[in-house]
């Protein structure tokens, strides 16, 4: 995060860097394969829609591929320990089960497989095998290299389960950490499933690749599901909460970023693919700002100006006023609804 205090990003900094030694070796050591995508440029992979079975009633169909979302996968063994309260798990729901979708597995080097695959009129479900002595990224994207882009693709976190991960054991990482040094130096074994999987299934996804994931690194069902949504929506892939762009503060903020932004999301945090950015400064926060919908940015000593996309509509409003005038602003623009309940949400942790 941006807004927070240096100190408290020192231990995720050394643990991503600890990561990336851990698998660098691997990585390096796989030929990298003919691209099927312009790094230089996002563009999802062209793949074409299937029906796979979905979770639910009897017969129901879920479509994945083409320009349907991205859909969140499961194993069986792990939806049959939430499935009793699946109602309950509101926007963390699993899609599909991996034994029910009909998945093809394969080693990308297998050409022969590959060559079949690729005459198959139909499009098939596909995915690295687990067992293949590969890391994650280069797998899957030898895989999008080599295979007809009608089949949708399933992307994994993991790869050689017991080879990826460093301890198997299972410790869970509170929702809010009130203390993130020690949090994170009491809980290290979330911590790197947590980067292994962001990282892993992040960096495909950017280069467009991926119809659908499976966090399979982490083994509390729960969490496995609500770290497979914010993978989605960190890149981009998948909103379904609301989504907040802020700059990292300098000598020309003009407000308290930490403080305001903890205001502004107790305001509008229910607000699910509203996107709101935060800019200190009016010189640098518009052009950061990116694709956010309403903008939350400071123009002088104590006033805000509140934006609509990159334009900037309020002007000089009062701080004590702005988030208010910014609730007001989204209102306006027929995005706003009112909060549920604080009791009725429901967040799985395990």
């Amino acid at each position: 995060s941006l807004t927070e205090d240096s100190p408290h990003e020192i231990p995720v900094a050394r643990a991503l860097i600890e990561n990336i030694e851990r698998t660098s070796g691997s990585q390096l050591s796989t030929l990298n394969p003919q691209l099927s995508f312009d790094p230089y440029s996002y563009q999802r992979r062209a793949s074409d829609t299937l029906a796979i079975a979905g979770i639910g009633n009897s017969g129901q169909r879920i479509k994945l591929g083409g320009a349907e979302l991205i859909r969140v996968v499961v194993k069986k063994a792990n939806f049959d320990k939430i499935a009793h309260k699946i109602e309950k798990l509101g926007d963390y729901k699993p899609e599909i089960i991996y034994e029910n979708a009909g998945i093809v597995e394969i080693d990308p080097r297998d050409e022969t497989a590959i060559a079949k695959l690729n005459a198959e009129r139909s499009p098939r479900f596909v995915t690295v095998s687990d067992d293949v002595d590969l890391a994650v990224i280069p797998a899957f994207r030898l895989l999008a290299g080599k295979l007809h882009s009608r089949h949708p693709i399933l992307l994994k976190d993991v790869l050689s389960r017991g080879e990826e991960m460093l301890d198997t054991g299972y410790s869970m990482l509170d929702k809010e950490i009130q203390h993130p040094v020690s949090s994170i130096q009491h809980q290290p074994d979330f911590l790197t499933r947590l980067l292994s999987a962001s990282t892993n299934i992040g960096s495909l996804l950017c280069d467009g690749i991926g119809d659908a994931i499976l966090a399979q690194g982490e083994e509390a069902p729960g969490q496995a599901l609500r770290l497979s949504y914010n993978i989605l929506q960190a890149a981009g892939s998948r909103i379904f909460k609301t989504d907040y762009v802020a700059c990292p503060s300098c000598g020309r903020t003009l407000f308290n970023l930490q403080t305001t932004t903890a205001k502004i999301k107790a305001a509008t945090s229910h607000l699910k693919g509203v996107k709101i950015a935060i800019m200190g400064c009016i010189v640098n926060g518009p052009g950061e700002m990116a694709d956010a919908d309403f903008g939350y940015v400071g123009g002088a000593p104590g006033k805000v100006n509140l934006y609509v996309g990159k334009t900037a509509v309020k002007f000089n409003i009062p701080e004590v006023e702005a988030v208010d005038r910014l609730k007001d602003l989204i209102r306006e623009h027929g995005k706003w609804v009112e909060p549920v309940p604080r009791r009725a949400a429901f967040e799985p942790t395990s």
